[in-house]
């Protein structure tokens, strides 16, 4: 597990800039189709769709003799954290809040990984990385301020700003665990064997939300095809090549520096909401983006 700052390769950088372009096109579909679909049963068949495309590529994990079934506790942690909970929150928090304030709040990230590492998986949190947190968290503030800073005194949370702080803490767990490599490395070597022995679990904790949501809530689904074509996209997009390549940012940059550049995340969708929501960028979206650039920066550097 890294918890050193580390240089980052170009390679390195864009496989930790495409999981916040395609996670902030989630959180704008998952707000277009609110009224289409409940939320759980969208992560539910998010998580469907990404389990039937990995399967060809990643069948052999699942056999009797996997290596799989002998860290089954772990994989079954994953799955939750990263799969069942945290986009299960992320959807939920879509009913009530905007696509910008739902990433902008899941934002709060990098503190929460280095509060997370701190307290319970004895990582050393150096002030570069401290720092860079906090510089990425103004530009952060100065997109939740619209940059008028009085605005931050008259803030107030929806239901959907603190479920999105739920998952925000659940994916931080996931990272750190994420992190750690002591599975066997014909699971880990193999990108499709590895997300494939977290789906296992991850389908079935989202199933079993989706089945707690249409007992005891007016759960419901319209399906045409616009549904489909949302549910199609998130399931391939934000699903699996996000994590595939979240997957392999972090082996190599280590949770605390990757953490970072999940900041950019509501950047993209100040610009993704502003194309098919009619929420036009400002001049704040630009000054928060280099604010945001500076935090990796400095965070990532020896």
């Amino acid at each position: 597990m890294q918890t050193q700052p580390q240089r980052l390769a170009p390679l390195t950088v864009l496989l930790l800039v495409v999981p916040p372009l395609l996670w902030a096109s989630n959180a704008v579909v998952g707000r277009l189709v609110r009224d289409m679909v409940s939320p759980l049963t969208l992560n539910f068949v998010r998580w469907v769709i990404a389990f039937v495309l990995l399967l060809p590529l990643a069948a052999p994990v699942l056999r009797r003799n996997s290596p799989l079934w002998e860290h089954w506790k772990r994989y079954a942690v994953l799955g939750l954290l990263g799969i069942g909970l945290y986009n299960a929150f992320q959807y939920l928090a879509l009913q009530t809040s905007t696509p910008i304030n739902v990433t902008l709040v899941g934002s709060s990230l990098p503190l929460w990984m280095l509060a997370t590492g701190a307290l319970f998986f004895g990582a050393r949190i150096s002030a570069r990385e401290i720092g860079g947190a906090l510089l990425s968290m103004v530009g952060v503030l100065l997109v939740l301020s619209r940059g008028e800073w009085q605005q931050l005194l008259g803030l107030r949370l929806v239901p959907g700003d603190l479920y999105m702080i739920l998952g925000t803490i659940a994916w931080a767990f996931y990272s750190w665990l994420l992190a750690r490599t002591h599975e066997p490395k014909a699971v880990r070597q193999d990108w499709a064997a590895f997300l494939m022995s977290q789906l296992v679990f991850g389908v079935a904790w989202s199933g079993a939300l989706a089945a707690g949501e249409w007992t005891l809530t007016p759960a419901h689904i319209d399906l045409g095809w616009p549904l489909i074509a949302a549910m199609l996209f998130i399931g391939i997009g934000p699903a699996v090549v996000a994590y595939r390549c979240w997957g392999t940012g972090v082996q190599r940059a280590g949770p605390q520096a990757a953490s970072i550049f999940m900041n950019l995340t509501p950047l993209f969708a100040a610009v993704l909401s502003a194309a098919f929501l009619r929420e036009p960028p400002h001049w704040y979206h630009g000054a928060a983006f280099l604010l945001i650039v500076g935090g990796i920066v400095v965070a990532s550097r020896r």
